[in-house]
């Protein structure tokens, strides 16, 4: 084994004592921290989240981050219900920047170990299949960061999907940081007006119209492209066919 792998495996390690030891820790701390978390995001009662977050005073933000970097940890776990009691409680602005960064900080975590846990077998797995080798559409941070910037979209899916890419941890950062903004946005905005609707009727109306003229346009866009490449590789089969004759 070379001193880089040796160096790589040490670090690795130093990430899971420490990762395992900050879990054990807020356990210690709030001892019915991961039941009260599960309860409310497998019931999405979001008024008991609401009064679970306000109930920490000015530690609420500390727990909420706490509380979306396990969800996007674990992966299958909903984060919507998290976002949208994080606008209600510190706001729509400062709610959506407490998201975004707890969030990205989740989906790389979780990155790492399904990365290191699974990306041997899986390189293997992908070698062998041509559909999964379609996943590294996923390699670019372009592509990562469309793949985050779809709201409600499962980010234990996406997750894994970039695990299993060739993607750097540089790029998948890159992806995630940026992406990660417009997708928290439009769920703390949306999630906090339909909390508060009868005050922000109009807002959430607006709101709603936009999101969906911005991401069917880019849908749209995509098809677009999509189809244009093919068309294009067509013509170019058909000119290497009548050079050939």
């Amino acid at each position: 084994m070379t001193k880089e792998k040796i160096n790589e495996t040490h670090i690795k390690v130093a990430f899971f004592v420490g990762l395992v030891a900050v879990l054990a820790g807020i356990h210690l701390a709030i001892p019915d921290f991961y039941r009260t978390v599960w309860d409310l995001s497998t019931s999405g009662n979001m008024h008991g989240t609401i009064q679970y977050l306000r109930s920490f005073g000015i530690w609420a933000v500390a727990v909420s981050m706490i509380i979306d970097i396990v969800i996007n940890i674990v992966g299958f776990l909903p984060s919507i219900f998290i976002s949208t009691a994080n606008g209600v409680v510190f706001g729509v602005f400062q709610g959506t920047l407490v998201s975004w960064i707890a969030e990205t900080i989740g989906v790389i975590i979780s990155f790492f170990f399904m990365r290191t846990l699974f990306r041997n077998k899986a390189k293997r797995a992908i070698e062998k299949s041509k559909m999964l080798s379609k996943l590294d559409h996923y390699s670019t941070w372009q592509a990562m960061t469309v793949a985050r910037a779809v709201p409600y979209s499962p980010n234990g899916l996406v997750t894994a999907l970039g695990a299993l890419s060739h993607i750097s941890y540089r790029d998948y950062i890159i992806g995630c940081f940026i992406g990660k903004l417009p997708s928290v946005a439009c769920e703390v905005f949306v999630g906090h007006d339909i909390v508060m609707f009868e005050d922000h009727t109009m807002r959430l109306t607006i709101l709603v119209i936009v999101i969906t003229i911005v991401y069917g346009g880019l849908w749209y866009w995509h098809r677009r492209q999509k189809a244009k490449k093919v068309l294009h590789k067509i013509e170019e089969d058909l000119k290497a066919e009548e050079t050939k004759d």
